[in-house]
């Protein structure tokens, strides 16, 4: 059997509700995997927020996307989308360029590189997806992604 959350947090007072429990036992589990995706992603020059963009961008193809649909297909939102991008164009991941008559309107697209350095990455991640949650097996990993919906629907 697991650790309860109190074990793991060394807790010893009960927690004042099962809603404070759960919110804490969530953050707990998304920091978990959240490190453990960032130490996989580390030895490729990526950051989980970086990786997230790139595959937005792939799965865009080649008509791109603006700044602001980047930052709202995020996973954890972000206000400053463009250092992000401006940090993956640097590295060689993604171009943008302007077009039409509204010189503001910006389209990122992935790169080769990106798209090669992604490659390299789908197994990886694959794999790491795997030994995080591949124990609790097919059944109850769609339990816990309806869980996780209804979850998120009064947000």
């Amino acid at each position: 059997m697991s650790p309860t959350l109190r074990t793991e947090i060394r807790q010893r007072k009960p927690f004042g509700s099962l809603e404070q429990e759960a919110v804490l036992g969530l953050a707990r589990t998304a920091a978990l995997l959240e490190h453990q995706m960032a130490e996989a992603l580390k030895p490729h020059g990526l950051t989980p927020t970086q990786y997230n963009a790139l595959r937005i961008l792939r799965g865009a193809g080649d008509e791109g996307l603006c700044r602001n649909e980047v930052r709202d297909r995020l996973i954890a939102p972000m206000p400053d989308a463009t250092r992000l991008l401006d940090r993956l164009g640097e590295m060689g991941l993604l171009v943008r360029s302007r077009q039409g008559e509204d010189r503001r309107y910006v389209t990122a697209r992935i790169t080769a590189e990106g798209l090669d350095l992604l490659a390299r990455l789908d197994g990886v991640i694959q794999l790491l997806h795997t030994r995080q949650l591949g124990h609790l097996g097919p059944a109850r990993l769609r339990a816990l992604i309806e869980l996780l919906e209804e979850a998120r629907a009064p947000a």
